[in-house]
């Protein structure tokens, strides 16, 4: 697979491409991306998935609440994984942004061999969404590819969005999120020092800094996948302020049931499976104890260990 930079160094033959955000991943972009895939297999050329780094809110509204599902890293392994031969990363700045539809069609077509682009119903490109599924089509007749507006994919009669998927995290399910995602919603963060507060409560924790525009789930108690050195490890977690403390800074600080180590300065992924209950105010230390020892129970039967 190769990883490619804008508009440069595109493989030889004819190229299928999918383009989109693609923010997530998930179960329609990657019906999306095999249809992509097999077109590409009948044509005896590659399947190329394009998308955008850093994601367009980001750089069009930086001020924006948190709301990316996924890294650029991410949407390149989970795109290849659904069937990409290539990833062409689009540095979304400022002069990019700027491009109208129509320059934005001659450039991609001045990068290769392009017989198909792939999109969704809803695709809009160019300066201020110029350009969307009919303007894509009526440049295709000038410089020689088909458009392909694939067929929403749909899940409990309603669309796969990566929108639904936000909405779903906001309120804290998790278990919705996993079903339009085809997998568990996950985040990765560095191990930071903590204050060592569930040490002292008999239950030493890791704390999380996840990147500020990562959406996270809503606050409460979740069971989760940690993903250790690359060993998957159960863990009870805790995201939300520490309210028996005080309150302070939102924190994801996860207890991993069955482990022992140092993993201060690592990467930790966290794949958020159950929501066990709202994050709460106990009177003392000692009844947070007692209700996280709780808390660890649930975990384990909800992670079946």
């Amino acid at each position: 697979m190769g990883v490619l930079v804008d508009f440069t160094s595109w493989p030889r033959g004819p190229l299928s491409i999918a383009v989109g955000v693609f923010d997530g991943v998930h179960i329609g972009h990657r019906a999306l991306m095999r249809q992509t895939a097999a077109r590409a297999k009948q044509q005896g050329g590659r399947a190329i998935a394009a998308t955008f780094d850093p994601l367009p809110i980001q750089a069009l509204a930086p001020g924006a609440p948190p709301s990316a599902l996924s890294d650029v890293d991410e949407r390149t392994r989970l795109l290849q994984e659904a069937g990409a031969n290539d990833i062409v990363i689009f540095h979304f700045t400022k002069e990019f942004a700027a491009l109208t539809a129509d320059e934005f069609v001659r450039r991609l077509t001045s990068a290769g061999e392009v017989r198909q682009i792939l999109v969704g119903e809803d695709f809009q490109f160019g300066h201020d969404r110029g350009g969307d599924v009919r303007t894509l089509a009526a440049a295709g007749s000038r410089f020689g590819f088909e458009v392909v507006v694939a067929t929403p994919v749909k899940l409990d009669g309603e669309v796969v969005s990566s929108t639904r998927i936000r909405n779903a995290l906001l309120v804290g399910d998790v278990e919705s999120a996993a079903r339009l995602l085809g997998r568990p919603y996950s985040v990765r963060g560095t191990v930071v020092r903590g204050d060592q507060r569930g040490r002292a409560l008999g239950f030493p924790t890791m704390n999380l800094a996840v990147p500020r525009e990562r959406l996270l789930p809503r606050d409460g108690i979740y069971a989760l996948w940690a993903t250790v050195s690359g060993q998957r490890v159960p863990a009870a977690a805790s995201l939300g302020v520490r309210p028996t403390f005080g309150g302070g800074d939102r924190v994801l600080e996860a207890y991993l049931l069955d482990w022992s180590g140092d993993a201060y300065g690592d990467r930790i992924e966290a794949a958020f499976v159950k929501r066990l209950r709202d994050e709460l105010r106990f009177a003392s230390a000692a009844e947070l104890s007692t209700q996280i020892a709780h808390d660890v129970e649930e975990t384990r039967k909800a992670l079946r260990v």
